[in-house]
């Protein structure tokens, strides 16, 4: 085949097509067994921040700050025992930050684990369980009395060391989390 600009644009092109439709065929591949551990990781992580329970019912959507919130409400027999709140911040150092939220049925916090994060680590990733009691403050404290913000800004949670952006986003997410209780529960 002769080197001219017309041969080297078709080669181009057909390589450009090649690699494209493998990417298309990974996609394709991978897209199914992805979701299936993203949602078994979040039902893993509802059993985890929620008190024990039977079954769950009906997701609720609600919007918090321009965000649609799934709340997932537990049941033991007729009886709402919790609610899991898929909650978030958009103030992380790295950006959003997403927490799933286990409230009682009284609207205390049970207990809340990170699902997502992009921030730093050995600072900011302190928030989650494996790397430091940072979230365990947040456990049995009811968010209409304790003040939900670190307490360099004047409130009652202490903050991980060098990380007081990751601690204000992750203390937002509750609070976050809270609204959105706090709809679900008035409907």
């Amino acid at each position: 085949m002769k080197s001219s600009l017309k041969n080297m644009v078709l080669m181009l092109s057909l390589i450009t097509f090649i690699a494209s439709a493998a990417v298309g065929v990974v996609y394709q591949l991978t897209k199914d067994p992805i979701q299936n551990a993203k949602l078994g990781k979040l039902n893993d992580t509802i059993l985890e921040v929620l008190p024990a329970f039977t079954e769950l019912a009906e997701v609720v959507v609600v919007e918090i700050d321009g965000e649609k919130v799934s709340v997932y409400p537990a049941m033991e027999g007729d009886n709402i025992v919790g609610y899991a709140v898929e909650s978030f911040s958009k103030n992380g150092f790295s950006g959003m930050i997403k927490v799933l939220v286990g409230f009682r049925a009284d609207g205390t916090v049970h207990s809340s684990s990170v699902i997502s994060h992009a921030e730093t680590p050995g600072l900011g990733d302190k928030m989650e369980k494996s790397k430091s009691d940072f979230s365990l403050q947040f456990d049995g404290v009811d968010p209409k009395v304790l003040n939900l913000t670190v307490k360099n800004d004047g409130g009652d949670i202490d903050a991980i060391t060098a990380a007081t952006i990751s601690s204000r986003a992750y203390t937002d997410a509750i609070a976050n989390g809270y609204k959105a209780y706090q709809q679900v529960v008035a409907k």
